[in-house]
């Protein structure tokens, strides 16, 4: 059987309602809503982990974060890791921009990059983040810095597209899988002009502002993000407005992409996690709100036809799907699902943070429409029901002891949560000395 070449694209931080396939009224992704048109478009999509190294290296060997010890963004991939390259073995496996691999393993698997990271990203320390009640980022720049103008984020992104419009030109006779990854739309929010122009500030719709009796957790990673510092409504309006501008600069690379690109090749595109764009008084990610958690994906595959699907799936289905259409036979130890086959539509999806701005590890299982989430025998749990309570204002866990204690026997048949925040402290610690 012939092997299909396959392209997958990768963004930073682009959570999974900000587009226009996805129903936003304002962001404006002609080439990304193109694509949706000829996908399955996965509109329950979720990420394991609500932080960039995680994240992309649960993705990348199709495991959760703890079977990896993926738990920070300083963890350094060991020589066990096992990439979709060491998978792949039939294909030439190409990377070009951002994959945010720590370390001097440039490749992990892969055959060959045509760019890399940019130096400031990569940790070669492997030591990991400070988790105390103290710990405070420096500065709330990831909401503060923003406006049109020139950045190397931008740069990076145009060359790695650049890069892959070279192998595509003469790609040779083996079959091949692309990555491409982009940085945009992550912080800083400085955005190209012609960009940043395509939008008006007046027309951002501003969320809810944050309980003033926020989750003791929630309240905690807000304060160590310094997002508890008050910006105005007009610095809201600007920063939202730029995150949008990046989007679209981000679609416009990806329409350069597949303008060439053949019809018959494989195409995935996703994101490593979303952005909270002021959700519940948060800027970045690191929570299990549905703006740092739900993604975008986009699967176009010549044997299946368009649709949207609201079955749920995360970053670890995609190695499956990668050795389906690869024509290997299903790995028993991956606990991903193969996305050209039927979705379970009762599956739960499991996401975990164990990094700065929670002292414990947080753990999320969606089900259904009920989401619950887990942060230890001495703080409270979360538990919302998305479909009645969409923005997740409402927490029903001291209301729905029932649903509380079935989704946690759920979570607890995946993982033991205490023991692996026990492990994960233990390791992190050991890594800092």
């Amino acid at each position: 059987m012939e092997r299909p070449n396959i392209v997958v694209i990768l963004s930073d931080e682009h959570t999974g309602s900000a587009a226009g396939w996805a129903g936003h009224p304002q962001i404006q992704t002609p080439q990304l809503d193109r694509l949706a048109a000829q996908s399955v478009s996965f509109d329950r999509a979720y990420t394991n982990s609500p932080m960039c190294v995680p994240s992309r290296l649960s993705l990348m060997t199709g495991r959760y974060v703890h079977q990896i010890g993926a738990w920070d963004n300083g963890v350094i991939p060991g020589p066990d890791f096992r990439s979709w390259g060491h998978h792949l073995h039939d294909y030439q496996t190409v990377i070009a921009g951002r994959t945010h691999f720590n370390g001097p393993d440039r490749l992990l698997g892969f055959d060959r990059r045509l760019t890399d990271d940019l130096d400031f990203w990569i940790d070669h320390s492997g030591r990991p983040p400070r988790r105390t009640a103290e710990w405070r980022r420096p500065t709330n720049s990831h909401v503060t810095e923003y406006g049109a103008g020139e950045h190397v984020h931008t740069r990076h992104d145009v060359e790695a597209t650049d890069a892959a419009l070279d192998f595509l030109r003469d790609p040779g006779e083996e079959p091949y899988l692309l990555y491409v990854g982009y940085m945009h739309p992550h912080f800083p929010l400085i955005a190209p002009p012609e960009f940043r122009d395509l939008y008006d500030p007046a027309d951002v719709e501003l969320p809810p502002a944050p309980s003033e009796d926020q989750h003791p957790v929630i309240s905690l990673l807000r304060q160590g993000f310094r997002n508890d510092e008050p910006i105005t409504e007009e610095q809201a309006r600007e920063a939202t407005t730029c995150y949008w501008a990046l989007i679209s600069h981000l679609d416009h690379q990806i329409g350069r992409l597949l303008a060439a690109v053949p019809d018959d090749t494989v195409v995935i595109y996703i994101s490593d996690h979303g952005e909270m764009a002021g959700h519940h008084g948060i800027w970045q990610k690191q929570c299990f709100y549905e703006p740092a958690v739900h993604i975008p994906f986009l699967l176009r595959h010549p044997a299946l036809h368009p649709a949207r699907t609201t079955a749920p799936v995360s970053l670890i289905d995609v190695l499956p799907t990668l050795r389906a259409i690869a024509g290997l036979a299903p790995d028993p130890t991956l606990p991903g699902t193969n996305l050209l086959g039927p979705v379970p539509t009762d599956r739960p999806i499991l996401s975990e943070y164990h990094a700065q701005g929670m002292i414990n590890a947080g753990y999320m299982l969606k089900s259904g429409p009920w989401k619950y989430c887990y942060y230890g025998p001495t703080d409270p749990p979360q538990l919302f029901d998305l479909d009645a309570d969409p923005l997740e204002l409402h927490d029903l866990a001291g209301r729905r002891p029932d649903m509380v204690a079935g989704l946690d026997a759920a979570l607890r048949a995946i993982l033991d949560p205490d023991q692996t925040n026990d492990r994960a402290q233990a390791e992190q610690a050991a890594r800092a000395n």
